[in-house]
């Protein structure tokens, strides 16, 4: 060898030993973050590549880091290297390139607020947090025993011992599972319950003679508990390890609650976690819509017996009615937002199928009626027919009170037109009066319109007021015009889309309980421009499920539900005027933005709850009156409100009830977010 081919070699084997280097590093990064399988390599890519131009990211250069830490570009290699080493290099260079893009794809996930897969990864119950649990356990003032309530009945042996066995690895210690075979003729079935009865003096059984459906055989496992609480488990669905850990935890912080609810996924034909609910806090007219807070709930039995269990007549919904019953006896209710249930999703399960259970919807119906004449609020109750699960109250109006409809407006007399035609014509309600209020128009188009309204229908009034624009002045303005028991502020943009509307708001709003309510408002393509408000987001508020379209169900069927929310938009609000009066209106310090949600945390403070009704539907053509904040002055306007906002409220720091804090709070899309840190971070600093 010539001494040529010697400094070659040594070039050459300095080289690989770089490689093998950088192949070491890259293979510690995949170990460490778990996220670039190969099999997965093709769909990161595409997620990056139509994701990085939302989020601002660029394609990074590519980069060998060598073993002594310098990066270089791959080009720069010199060009006297053997084609064996320069072809090693470029296939570095692709491992290395393929593993950035897919590190950039996941945190342009985490950007847009994360997928659940994601979420999972970095808050998902581990092992070292189950032995922390477990240890903890032994430290609770209080160590609770908390009965777990499973009725079995030909329960799929796979299912049936994965349930069990989500129990047996609780991290806390104190419970009992009693289980009631439903005369199963499956022999697998005894021959499954025998054998952990046997392996675990925790586990009670009862074999039940007939069956009796779902509600008695849980009826018989509950006279089996001893427990301070109980909980249920259905036989195919599994708890997550930290289930019952949580849940005493919470009755040691609060030893007065009387129910307890976490939140829940399902898990798919494949074993895949998928479909997670993130519940808001205890939200009652949300839950006369929908039976969300589902499982994992936990009791206390002294009042489950009090109120004799489980009602047979309502089995498939024997929950629901428990709980309507349970909550008209207890406001001592305490929300956990950790994923702690695992449903089962397969064929014919209820969470598999819509309207796998058809029996389940009709006792379900039953149960709400119910509960609505026990309250005395008489209404009628039907399940949507595009939304299994969700059903709508529709409340007898019982003293149709005149509602003031206020419109500001300057000029645009055409959306005048066209929003006082849709309103007459569609609102369903003849006890109206319309205050126009005039804020200085000077087209004489407009004043024409608005002549021709006031002459053509009585019920409309032209009220002028010449003051420089401030939302809140002028609002409190019309009021003090208005002679109506209710108050319905519209803004001029909007056109209604639903038949009887304005029946519809007044149903809610005459309920004491109710201190506004809220419209579905739509953009003009049919997607979703407001569905109630979600405070937090983006620092101040913003808009729940902004830009969906307007026949998706939203998270959980929210957009098919009726919800309560700690707000509702300004364009389209109803309260009664003694609640309006009693927070003292529309704060005119707040001018233009934001005035609509310091109204709405008034009423909310005040003891109030507020609604959205998904089944009244408008079109708004948002911002035509006033346009967008495009000057020096508007923008510092806008800035002054949010100083407000912040101050008076602290909404970047204030959690909303009506929201899950596993949710994302950059964007209005109910994403989930990605909480225990971002540990790409560093890794992608060092390469941009």
């Amino acid at each position: 060898m010539n001494g040529r081919d010697s400094v070659h070699g040594e070039e050459l084997t300095h080289s690989l030993r770089q490689l093998a280097e950088a192949r070491r590093r890259l293979e510690e990064v995949r170990a460490a973050y778990a996220i670039v399988e190969n099999s997965r390599f093709a769909l990161l890519r595409r997620a990056f590549r139509s994701l990085k131009g939302v989020v601002g990211l660029t394609r990074v250069q590519p980069l060998l880091v060598t073993s002594n830490g310098f990066r270089a570009q791959a080009a720069s290699a010199p060009a006297n290297l053997s084609a064996e080493l320069g072809n090693r290099l470029r296939e570095a260079e692709r491992d290395r390139a393929t593993l950035l893009e897919a590190m950039l794809a996941q945190r342009a996930k985490y950007l847009l607020g994360g997928d659940y897969e994601t979420w999972l990864s970095f808050n998902g119950v581990r092992s070292s947090d189950v032995a922390r649990m477990h240890e903890m356990s032994e430290a609770l003032p209080r160590r609770v025993v908390i009965s777990v309530i499973m009725a079995t009945f030909e329960t799929p042996e796979r299912f049936l011992r994965e349930a069990i066995e989500s129990v047996r690895a609780q991290a806390y210690p104190y419970w009992e599972l009693c289980i009631a075979d439903d005369a199963s003729t499956q022999p697998h079935v005894r021959k499954v319950l025998e054998e952990y009865a046997a392996l675990d003096p925790r586990i009670k059984i009862v074999y039940r003679d007939e069956n009796g459906h779902i509600a008695r055989a849980s009826n018989s496992a509950l006279e089996l508990a001893s427990g301070e609480f109980v909980g249920f488990l259905d036989h195919d669905d599994t708890l997550s390890p930290d289930a019952l850990f949580e849940m005493a935890l919470a009755i040691n912080r609060f030893p007065n609650v009387d129910m307890l609810y976490s939140d829940e996924d399902k898990i798919d034909e494949t074993g895949v976690y998928c479909d997670p609910h993130f519940k808001p806090d205890w939200s009652p007219d949300s839950f006369l819509s929908r039976m969300y807070t589902c499982h994992f709930s936990v009791y206390r039995r002294s009042l489950v017996e009090e109120l004799g269990g489980l009602r047979a007549e309502f089995s498939g919904s024997q929950d629901y009615d428990l709980v309507l019953r349970l909550t008209e006896r207890t406001g001592k209710i305490h929300h956990i937002p950790r994923i702690l249930y695992h449903w089962r999703k397969h064929k014919g399960s209820a969470s598999g199928v819509s309207r796998a259970k058809p029996y389940s919807s009709r006792a379900a119906e039953r149960a709400i009626s119910e509960a609505l004449e026990r309250r005395e609020e008489p209404g009628t109750v039907s399940e949507r027919a595009d939304c299994a699960g969700v059903y709508i109250v529709r409340y007898a109006i019982r003293d149709p009170k005149r509602v003031s409809v206020i419109v500001p407006t300057r000029d645009h007399g055409e959306d005048v037109d066209r929003c006082l035609s849709s309103l007459f014509a569609k609102a369903g309600y003849d006890d109206l009066e319309v205050i126009l209020l005039d804020n200085g128009s000077t087209e004489k188009s407009s004043l024409a319109t608005f002549a021709r309204w006031a002459k053509k229908e009585p019920r409309v009034k032209i009220e002028r007021y010449d003051v420089p624009f401030n939302f809140s002045r002028i609002n409190n303005y019309a009021v003090t015009q208005s002679t109506g028991y209710y108050l319905l502020f519209l803004n001029n943009d909007t056109e209604a889309k639903s038949e009887g509307w304005v029946a519809a708001m007044v149903e809610q709003a005459q309920r004491p309980s109710i201190g506004a309510v809220g419209a579905l408002l739509l953009y003009p393509d049919n997607t979703v421009q407001h569905a109630g408000v979600v405070i937090g987001l983006g620092g101040v508020a913003g808009h729940s499920h902004k830009h969906f379209p307007a026949t998706s169900n939203g998270h959980a069927n929210m957009l098919k539900a009726i919800n309560n929310y700690s707000a509702v938009t300004g364009a389209c609000l109803m309260t009664r005027r003694e609640v309006f009066e009693r927070v003292g209106g529309f704060d005119e310090e707040l001018t233009v933005a934001f005035n609509d949600i310091d109204l709405c945390l008034k009423i909310v403070e005040a003891g109030y709850r507020i609604v959205n009704l998904p089944h009244v539907q408008l079109y708004h053509f948002e911002s035509k009156s006033r346009g967008h904040e495009t000057t020096d002055a508007k923008q510092a306007r806008f800035l002054r409100e949010i100083d407000i906002m912040l101050n008076r409220w602290d909404t970047r720091n204030r959690p909303d009830p009506c929201y899950n804090p596993n949710l994302t709070q950059d964007f209005e899309n109910y994403a989930p977010a990605v909480r225990r840190g971002d540990p790409l971070l560093p890794v992608l600093a060092g390469v941009r």
